[in-house]
């Protein structure tokens, strides 16, 4: 019996653009039939499930390759044959299959007590589902220049029944199988180009890249852009939010002219106190002069609490959960910077980009009936199919919508980023990759926490950047600023 599977984790994957992955160390059918069945999940969020067994019999392929990479190599460490050896190579590919055979059990076994495993991995970003197979058995040259020969090869047949009458490299068994695998790919409309095969951080990791259906894309994407361009409740920031801004961007402006106009909106005066005395400033004593707390707080500071501010008063505050886990992402965000980054340069813009990463879905959760049937009227005058209106509200785009509302509030580029790439970091501006990733990775903690993510979802090449090799390690910086926040929020409350 495959196991179990949480199928609201798999959408979730799906729709925010997590890899999600399934390890084994032996691929037994069970876990083969899971595999596509977590498959047949996304593709349904991606309306692509007439693809399914196509798409199937690729990822089953290169799984069944993985093991017996791994199964070669125990096999031949076993035997005491070299298989970079092209002598012994040979010598040992003869009993390799029939051996293996009659003895898989032994074999297996093995593998898992070398720690072989196979990783398959789902992950949706931008516009293309990837499945990748990881192996941590590294695939040599001349391994990898046999099949990319097996592909050329394929370019040759138009069909499944020229493949399989022909003879292809018969020695390991594979050849027909990546030739199959290659003319699967050919009916659904891509090319050799959708399959790559190489090494990776020290994996072997072999990937098939699938477009979604640009008609799906273009549709949500425009679907996006209308949601956007009918909210009329949100208009640009208040007055004296858009006139705090511009005194605090003009060289001459005075200290005393700034707290001045933040004092005649008591709501702003209590967020300004609330920040100087916030355990980030760790002040000795309890500021309460305005003047005072502007100094102490600085124009960037400034700047920033006035972008959380205008938008708090824009968005309903009715959805709680949604602020409180923004304020936990940018205090996340904050003391990754400061501390583990040690770059003061972009505090204020992972703090602001924390508390509004989540815009769009905070849009959404207080959709009003009107919009919603202008939202309907627009599905319905272009044929888009009304499942769409379904994936944003459930968060497909929600990145997207929060950047297109930034945008139309005139924010700097930089916080727009953040807030477009938070869930796929590798997708954003090079410039601006310190901020996002930062944003990403508190983001990413905060759904650990809440058990909709794992250490092994996360972006590898973002967690480098904190210098996190291991899970351990994640695990334990983690633990700190979770420890500090719940502290911070003692103190916060209390006050």
């Amino acid at each position: 019996m495959s196991p179990k599977i949480d199928v609201e984790q798999v959408k979730r994957a799906a729709r925010n653009s997590v890899p999600l992955s399934i390890k084994t160390y032996t691929l037994p059918h069970e876990t083969e039939e899971y595999l596509e069945q977590i498959l047949s999940i996304f593709l349904d969020e991606f309306g692509q499930n007439q693809i399914k067994d196509r798409i199937a019999y690729c990822m089953k392929e290169l799984a069944v390759n993985a093991k017996k990479a791994n199964t070669k190599r125990v096999f031949f460490k076993e035997r005491g044959l070299d298989l970079d050896d092209p002598e012994e190579y040979e010598q040992g590919m003869r009993d390799f299959k029939q051996e293996t055979l009659n003895n898989i059990q032994h074999y297996l076994e093995l593998q898992k007590k070398e720690g072989l495993y196979i990783k398959v991995v789902f992950h949706g970003r931008e516009k293309t589902f990837t499945i990748s197979v990881h192996n941590n058995v590294l695939i040599s040259r001349k391994e990898q220049m046999r099949v990319y020969d097996r592909i050329a090869r394929a370019r040759a047949f138009e069909t499944m029944e020229e493949a399989l009458s022909t003879v292809l490299d018969d020695s390991e068994g594979a050849g027909l199988g990546i030739v199959i695998m290659v003319l699967m790919l050919k009916k659904i409309g891509l090319d050799e180009d959708a399959f790559d095969i190489d090494v990776v951080d020290s994996e072997t990791v072999a990937r098939i890249t699938v477009p979604f259906s640009q008609i799906h894309v273009e549709d949500l994407d425009s679907l996006s852009r209308e949601i956007v361009a009918e909210i009329d409740e949100l208009p640009q920031f208040p007055d004296n939010v858009v006139y705090l801004q511009k005194l605090i961007s003009d060289p001459d402006s005075e200290v005393a002219d700034i707290a001045r106009q933040i004092s005649m909106d008591p709501s702003l005066t209590a967020e300004l106190l609330k920040l100087v005395n916030s355990a980030a400033f760790m002040y000795q004593k309890r500021v309460d002069n305005i003047v005072e707390a502007v100094k102490l707080a600085g124009m960037r500071n400034l700047q920033a609490m006035l972008y959380q501010y205008g938008t708090q008063l824009l968005l309903d505050k009715g959805q709680r959960w949604l602020w409180d886990h923004s304020y936990q992402a940018a205090f996340y965000a904050y003391t990754l910077a400061r501390y583990v980054l040690k770059n003061k340069a972009i505090l204020d813009d992972v703090y602001v980009g924390g508390i509004l990463h989540d815009m769009g879905k905070i849009i959404f959760s207080s959709v009003h009936p009107e919009l919603l049937a202008k939202i309907e009227r627009f599905t319905k005058n272009r044929n888009i199919d009304r499942d769409l209106l379904e994936d944003l509200s459930a968060g497909l785009n929600h990145a997207e919508i929060g950047a297109l509302i930034g945008e139309k509030w005139n924010f700097p580029e930089i916080l727009i980023a953040a807030i477009r790439h938070h869930h796929e970091p590798y997708s954003g501006p090079k410039d601006f990759a310190e901020v996002i990733d930062t944003v990403y990775l508190a983001n990413a903690m905060c759904d650990i926490e809440k058990q909709a993510l794992v250490y092994e979802q996360l972006d590898h090449a973002a967690l480098r950047r904190f210098n996190i090799v291991s899970e351990e390690q994640f695990t334990q910086i983690h633990g700190r600023l979770k420890t500090a926040f719940n502290r911070e929020k003692e103190q916060s409350d209390a006050m």
